[in-house]
């Protein structure tokens, strides 16, 4: 029985077509991916179904729910379907929960806003819910804040507060993204669950067509606002008849060519015993120890990029900030090129001109007020004789250029650029000091598959041009395996498993990899 059909669909902003005649069905008790690109107009289909569009947006044909057509109900009558017939699910839920509210009172509002409960029949919902999502309050508290729970729990916060009162479809808009892939697969897997217990209809937005593939039975592939093919996910994937589908199957087992492989050359970096803990727990309460980084061990050479994979919570970005100098030692040493810091010392600036850093999040590393020019010349201060005036601007170009960007982007805002680009600017300002070993912390986890696919390309060919080391951060093994050379496997911070790319993937040792590797995603699972 179809639930939700979207029917010639389209959305103009300020005259600009942004959804031009989507169309697209999703049964009950059954799950449709929509998949594309960032841009193609997958969150503005969500936003058009749920009638939560710009104040400037035009919205023409029909989406029916149920028989009922959207598109004619005023807004409280639509303020009274949503949470009750339709929920949705966010990407990032530390923006969607509200970190002043208790878990338990957040679901609970849900309720008492849209079934008009008493605050005790909305508490026991609340917490009936919890349990249903897997945060059972005999664990998980209903007291609980955001704050003091992971990304995985915090999501299914999220999700608790969309199915409080069991809708008839739920929208979950990339819900999954910045999750490491044992969380991934949980929290895919709950919504599978929830689908078939509750026989609601799910629309599912993502850019990765390997989890449409082990979720969804029915997918829409989105491309400049339209659906370009639509069917079984199965069909769909395995006869792939349109090039753009095809082109999106690439980029997701996309893997860079290196021209030259550099590593093997004499060690770079070399970590000796590093540890790093943690006090946490209330002011007057119990405090714990938590040790972030026990014991770590290692070596990379000149040239190598080697991944460090774990899930979150394993340690992985301390030890890169233990490694930048921007957390001190508290055992162990760090040696760079020779030069060694030990616990207690700081790491002077001659290491620091030596070591770059590029981040999960371009737009949340710079400064918005300041233009490209600027933000990328800032790692020059670190060396010794820093080029000024013409010599600065024309440093900056010429990098600027290295990226794949033009050199009048100098001259632009931050703002300006997509999230791919603002990303090579961020990879411009590592770059531009010529550093030898560059940290990648998660620095393509927020990119959709051909982006993320281009930005690999490009810092293989930075590796093979300028002979970087890369330590390449990330709990998406689909991109180590993509680019590394080697691999450290983290948990409880610890290195449990350490070896070549090739045959980490292919013959894994430890339990725990085995079971990283086991939740990966994988096209293949619909062909």
């Amino acid at each position: 029985m179809t639930l939700l059909a979207v029917d010639s669909v389209r959305v103009d902003i300020h005259g600009r077509p942004v959804l031009d005649g989507v169309s697209l069905a999703a049964d009950a008790g059954q799950a449709l991916g929509l998949v594309g690109e960032s841009g193609s107009g997958k969150s503005m289909t969500a936003l058009a179904v749920v009638r939560l569009l710009p104040h400037a947006a035009r919205l023409g044909g029909r989406i029916l729910l149920d028989g009922v057509d959207l598109t004619r109900l005023d807004e409280p009558a639509m303020c009274a379907l949503r949470g009750r017939e339709v929920g949705m699910i966010f990407q990032e839920p530390m923006t969607a929960l509200n970190p002043l509210m208790t878990i338990g009172d957040q679901v609970a509002e849900t309720v008492r806003v849209h079934a008009a409960a008493g605050r005790g029949e909305a508490r026991a919902i609340a917490a009936a819910t919890l349990g249903r999502v897997g945060l059972p309050p005999a664990r998980f508290p209903l007291s609980r804040y955001p704050h003091e729970l992971s990304g995985g729990q915090r999501q299914r916060v999220g999700i608790a507060m969309a199915i409080a009162l069991r809708p008839k479809l739920l929208i979950a808009d990339e819900p999954t993204t910045a999750l490491d892939v044992t969380t991934q697969a949980a929290i895919l897997a709950l919504l599978r669950r929830l689908v078939d217990e509750d026989g609601m209809g799910l629309l599912l937005i993502t850019h990765d067509l390997a989890v449409v593939a082990g979720l969804a039975d029915r997918v829409a592939v989105m491309q400049g606002g339209r659906v370009v093919e639509a069917g079984p996910t199965r069909t769909v994937l395995h006869a792939m008849r349109h090039p753009y589908t095809r082109a999106l199957a690439a980029a997701a087992v996309h893997r860079p060519a290196r021209v030259a492989r550099i590593g093997g050359g004499g060690p770079l970096l070399e970590v000796e015993g590093m540890a790093r803990e943690y006090r946490t727990g209330h002011l007057l309460g119990r405090h714990d120890t938590v040790r972030a980084v026990d014991g770590v061990s290692f070596t990379l050479r000149a040239g190598e990029c080697v991944g460090l994979v774990g899930e979150s919570g394993c340690g992985k970005s301390t030890l890169a900030r233990a490694v930048l100098g921007l957390e001190p030692l508290q055992a162990g040493s760090v040696r760079i090129d020779g030069d060694a810091v030990r616990a207690g010392e700081r790491m002077p600036r001659s290491l620091r001109a030596k070591m770059q850093v590029v981040f999960q999040d371009p737009y949340g590393s710079f400064d918005p007020r300041h233009r490209v020019a600027r933000l990328v010349a800032e790692p020059l201060h670190l060396l010794d004789e820093a080029p000024a005036g013409a010599a600065r601007r024309a440093a900056v170009e010429k990098t600027l250029t290295d990226v794949g960007l033009a050199a009048p982007d100098a001259d632009r805002f931050i703002h300006e650029f997509s999230g791919g680009q603002r990303q090579r600017i961020a990879i411009a300002r590592a770059l531009i000091i010529r550093p030898k070993l560059i940290v990648l912390d998660e620095a393509v986890s927020a990119l959709d598959v051909r982006v993320r696919a281009r930005v690999l390309d490009l810092l293989a060919d930075l590796s093979d041009r300028f002979g970087l080391c890369y330590l390449f951060i990330t709990h998406d093994l689909t991109v180590a395996h993509a680019i590394t050379d080697r691999i450290m496997v983290m948990r409880a911070g610890k290195i449990v498993e350490e070896g070549p790319t090739a045959r980490v993937f292919d013959a894994p040792r430890h339990p725990y990899t085995r079971e990283l590797l086991a939740a990966v995603p994988m096209l293949e699972m619909a062909g």
